[in-house]
């Protein structure tokens, strides 16, 4: 089992971006809990995070044929990126979607999702631990 966990925009600033919303936690703390996890469970990752869509995108793409899963914390970009659905729905890999934060408990532009729909399973206001539940979930297939 291989799978690849994405992250989107400013989850690069986890820890340091309000720590109130999202936690005190950086992104390489969540990486270090799944190497843990990795160990415990024996799958393969790949951990990787941008800040630009092309860059997701293109991560998307190639993960055809060498990933069996996608957990994928979009960021921002749940709320805007066609281009990141239409490349999910492009290599049909079974993804869950992650957020720290409860986002249907925050602003109104954040309850929409252009992931939800397609998405094998949403995670949302389970803090860092949401990573680990889409995990389990995903290997169980």
């Amino acid at each position: 089992m291989k799978i690849l966990i994405l992250n989107g925009p400013n989850l690069n600033m986890l820890g340091v971006r309000e720590p109130g919303v999202y936690g005190k936690e950086s992104l390489q703390d969540i990486e270090a809990n799944i190497q843990k996890l990795s160990n415990e469970l024996d799958f393969d990752y790949e951990f990787f995070q941008s800040n630009a869509e092309h860059e997701i995108v293109n991560k998307v793409q190639s993960a055809l044929g060498e990933f069996n899963v996608i957990i994928f914390n979009p960021g921002a970009f749940t709320h805007t990126s066609i281009a990141i659905r239409d490349a999910m729905l492009a290599v049909a890999i079974p993804f869950y979607e992650v957020h720290i934060s409860n986002v249907f408990a925050r602003e109104d532009f954040r309850k929409k999702s252009y992931f939800s729909d397609i998405a094998v399973g949403v995670i949302s206001g389970c803090g860092s631990h949401g990573y680990e539940l889409a995990i389990r979930d995903g290997i169980k297939g």
